[in-house]
């Protein structure tokens, strides 16, 4: 067994080769319980069967929905709106100044809600005096706001990888869609809902202690 002395020793280079040799092997984890199996194949497909309700409720929207509509609690809707971004604002600026993991999911809500602002804003006032205000406010403060909350977001996700995740290599930055989550690799769709888990046979767990063993 390697103690810190030996470690020391070893050049940049040979420690990192030998922690990325170490990540390799234990990210070769057993797959999740068939219980949980179970809870992510329901989960899987109620997403799924979401989606293809709100695409079909998109259809009947766009066929059923009059041109123009007097709304009530005009008012109530647009400060609700401001005050839900401006507690929004508050909690990230106390995320960062504190130096939270929150602070991502902070970021990606502000994002959203500014893009909802933006969009609302502008659509809403099509064919009034105010759009030109809208459009400029949506394209000057709002959308630059929220490509900067992402942005931040994606730096933090990026860093949080690099820190607990030591042992990938350094020169493969793979984008975020690939990497794999709590470092469980998958190849494709057919992944997402295993038919069975496959677990390593008894036989190679009870021998592998043995080949230690012999190598010694």
């Amino acid at each position: 067994m390697l103690d810190e002395t030996e470690l020391r020793r070893m050049s940049p280079d040979e420690r990192a080769r030998l922690a990325r040799a170490i990540g390799a092997i234990d990210s070769r984890v057993s797959p999740g319980r068939p219980m949980d199996q179970r809870h992510r194949a329901i989960v899987l497909a109620g997403i799924i069967i979401c989606c293809i309700g709100l695409a079909i409720w998109i259809g009947v929207l766009a066929v059923t929905l009059p041109r123009y509509y007097r709304a009530g609690g005009w008012r109530g809707a647009w400060v609700g709106f401001d005050l839900a971004l401006l507690v929004t604002f508050a909690t990230t600026a106390w995320a960062a100044w504190r130096r939270r993991q929150v602070l991502i999911i902070c970021l990606v809500v502000l994002a959203t809600l500014l893009c909802c602002d933006a969009w609302f804003d502008v659509t809403l006032n099509v064919h009034t005096s105010g759009f030109m205000l809208s459009l400029l406010s949506a394209l000057c403060i709002e959308l630059p706001l929220a490509a900067l909350a992402i942005i931040g977001a994606r730096r933090l996700v990026r860093l949080t990888i690099g820190t607990f995740v030591p042992y990938r290599d350094p020169g493969q930055r793979l984008p975020l869609w690939r990497v794999p989550l709590f470092g469980l690799e998958t190849q494709g769709l057919r992944d997402l809902i295993p038919v069975q888990p496959s677990c390593p046979p008894t036989e190679e767990l009870q021998a592998e202690p043995a080949d230690s063993r012999d190598g010694r």
